[in-house]
């Protein structure tokens, strides 16, 4: 019997036992994660997790059930099934699932050189390379560079006869160089994690990266501290990123905005009425999407782990909010059919609402054009610290450097531990211009915590250099 025939059956047996729907995953995680400190390699590990989730529905009520063992399969069936039947004496209110189509498919990410086969002595020889600019720089401290792999070998199937077979590949890069002195120390970072093989790796040129850091951070350490007050300020993808993922895609996940999260990391200062009352989130220079379509992104795919399609939808049209990101679950208490955000981050876990690909799309010009309107501000660049209320409204974000800017012209000074704080919507409400589609990047970001038991997703976010007027600024006491 094959595979297909096996999860058929199992579906089959969840009806033959009084399902209403069911549906199965299957994950099969490899991964692989290399790193050197200092120049030695410090860890080389490898990683695989395989097993399946059962989710399985009855009069209103469901029940889940996982397990690695595919000889278990009829069991775990029948586990889910009185599961759900359990759930019936405590239902306050029937679930109701939005409504798909059956599908059938498959996807792989594009891979050109698949990471699991490139020779241990090759990602180590980039690593070396790494580490050899670096400690060109006289002063460079503690540094550590690293490179992760990630493939996930997904089958969907349910009682509705869908068949759905997804690859996906996923490669991080990691750099990381500090400088002390006796009263101070500083790091300068980069990190991205993007969906594709090897190539794309190479493609970061983390040596030339590197060399850089390792510059910045020795000048770093001697720069004095951001000054404080109201400025204007470009924000760059690689720090614009934990913007956007913080400030509007958590707080536009249908399910956190319920009252799921509520009791672990928060709510919403969203309200599901929103979505009727021309709610203004930003300018009109602030267009954000959840899209699931976009190359290279971690949140790419066909379908989502319930089987509905990818999307490309948008959450703020011109500053307007027009949208929540929504799964089959909670789609239907807003009269709206799944956005196609029902995600799990294992076979051990239910789908829950997970972000996409949250992107603010491009306007136009050079990141230069955004400079020459400021009198006097910054440009910022790499996180640091955050943190945010469980409203997700107020927010500050420590960055790791801060370039000067001053009659419309970056001078080449440095300012160490600055620290911009706000208010989402106002934040938003103050961009005044987004450079354009050349300058449009996309950033990884390898460990988005949600749910309980808690689950850790990938997720990325694209954007070009964007300007905000009137920001409050501050040193951070983060060192």
């Amino acid at each position: 019997m094959t595979l297909k025939d096996k999860l058929a059956q199992a579906m089959a047996t969840a009806k033959s036992l009084g399902a209403d729907y069911a549906d199965i995953r299957l994950k099969d995680i490899q991964m692989e994660s290399i790193s050197m400190e200092n120049g030695s390699v410090s860890a080389v590990v490898n990683n695989r997790s395989q097993g399946y989730g059962i989710r399985l529905y009855v009069d209103g009520s469901m029940g889940f059930a996982a397990s690695a063992d595919m000889d278990a399969l009829d069991e775990t069936v029948r586990e889910a099934y009185a599961i759900a039947n359990a759930s019936l004496t405590l239902q306050a209110q029937k679930i109701k699932l939005s409504p798909k189509e059956p599908a059938t498919g498959t996807y792989s990410t594009p891979v050109k050189s698949d990471p699991f086969t490139v020779p241990l002595a090759e990602k180590l020889a980039l690593l070396e390379a790494c580490y050899k600019e670096i400690k060109a720089v006289p002063g460079v401290g503690h540094n550590s560079v690293a490179l992760d792999f990630r493939k996930d070998d997904v089958i969907y199937a349910d009682t509705d006869s869908s068949y759905i077979e997804q690859n996906f590949c996923q490669c991080t890069c990691y750099i990381q160089t500090s400088a002390t002195s006796d009263s101070d120390k500083q790091n300068r970072s980069y990190m991205n994690v993007i969906r594709g093989g090897f190539e794309t790796v190479l493609e970061e040129k983390m040596p030339e990266i590197s060399a850089r850091l390792a510059k910045e951070v020795v000048e770093l350490i001697n720069a004095p501290d951001c000054p404080s007050g109201e400025f204007d300020l470009v924000i760059n993808p690689n720090q614009l990123f934990l913007q956007i993922h913080e400030s509007v895609g958590h707080p536009t996940e249908l399910d956190r905005v319920l009252g799921s999260e509520a009791a672990f990391a928060g709510r919403s200062f969203l309200e599901p009425g929103d979505l009727n009352k021309d709610l203004i989130y930003g300018s009109e220079h602030v267009t954000i999407v959840a899209d699931a379509t976009c190359d290279k992104g971690l949140g790419t795919f066909a379908y989502d782990d319930e089987g509905v399609p990818a999307q490309n939808i948008t959450l703020i049209d011109k500053g307007k909010f027009v949208a929540f990101q929504t799964s089959r679950d909670n789609a239907p208490i807003i009269g709206q059919p799944s956005s196609g955000a029902g995600l799990s981050d294992g076979w051990r876990n239910l789908p829950i609402v997970r972000m996409t690909n949250i992107n603010l799309l491009p306007g136009s010009g050079t990141p230069d054009d955004l400079i020459a309107g400021i009198k006097y501000g910054f440009l910022l660049d790499q996180n640091k610290s955050w943190s945010i209320d469980d409203l997700r409204v107020n927010f500050q974000f420590a960055c790791q450097v801060a370039y000067e800017i001053k009659d419309g012209k970056l001078t080449g000074k440095f300012f160490k531990n600055p620290i911009y704080a706000g208010k989402t919507t106002e934040f938003w409400g103050s961009c005044d211009g987004v450079a354009g589609p050349e300058y449009w990047q996309l950033v990884g970001v390898p460990n988005c915590g949600k749910g309980q038991p808690m689950q850790v997703m990938r997720v990325s976010h694209g954007s070009s250099p964007a300007r905000f007027r009137k920001v409050k600024v501050g040193v951070s006491d983060v060192k």
